[in-house]
């Protein structure tokens, strides 16, 4: 095991203890549990080597040529002034 010294606020010193006296742990022992929670919960991210891609979205199976989008278009705006005079 290694030693090694840290800083803590007052106010967070004070907390830890009094959570370890409660629980009769050492603060070491909180500590340690408390950073592999810590690391537990926030495991680290290594950077993937893959190249980067666009990500694909599901657009729900609607597939239209692009070559009737505009025809789509223009009559969708038809529509709407027609709706709207």
């Amino acid at each position: 095991m290694t030693r090694t010294q840290i800083q803590l606020p007052d106010e967070l010193y004070q907390r830890a203890k009094a959570f370890a006296a409660q629980r009769e742990l050492s603060l070491a022992e909180v500590t340690r549990r408390g950073l592999e929670l810590f690391l537990d919960r926030f495991p680290s991210s290594e950077p993937s080597h893959s190249a980067w891609q666009l990500p694909r979205v599901d657009a729900g199976g609607i597939k239209v040529p692009l070559d009737s989008l505009r025809g789509i278009a223009a009559e969708d705006e038809s529509t709407r002034s027609l709706a709207d005079g």
